[in-house]
């Protein structure tokens, strides 16, 4: 079942963050591993990436540098600057109080 695309769009800026906390990675890398790790649940394309790489890239909190990929192939990776370290600690800890916020009201019974 496909999750509603609000849902998706609010999560999409945290998986990244902590993705590239990981290491450098370049888009369609991202896009792999986000819908390896989630079994195909995530199904994410380039419309979903690329607009929050650029408005994470605008702000200043990863940085993106071309290398050499496989075969010789150019690739554009992003990379954590000293900001995006900082803001990745903070979306994960708000993640995870939202998350358990979700669990108490979703599925503690009524007392």
């Amino acid at each position: 079942m496909p999750f509603d695309s609000d849902l998706m769009r609010a999560t999409v800026e945290t998986i990244i963050l902590q993705l590239l906390d990981e290491r450098a990675m370049y888009g369609y890398e991202i896009i792999k591993v986000v819908n390896e790790r989630t079994d195909g649940a995530f199904r994410w394309k380039e419309g979903t990436l690329y607009p929050c790489l650029h408005r994470l890239e605008g702000a200043g909190v990863i940085a993106s540098q071309w290398r050499e990929g496989d075969f010789g192939k150019p690739r554009k990776y992003y990379a954590l600057t000293h900001a995006g370290r900082a803001l990745v600690k903070e979306k994960v800890a708000e993640w995870q109080s939202f998350a358990a916020a979700m669990q108490a009201v979703l599925f503690q019974p009524a007392g």
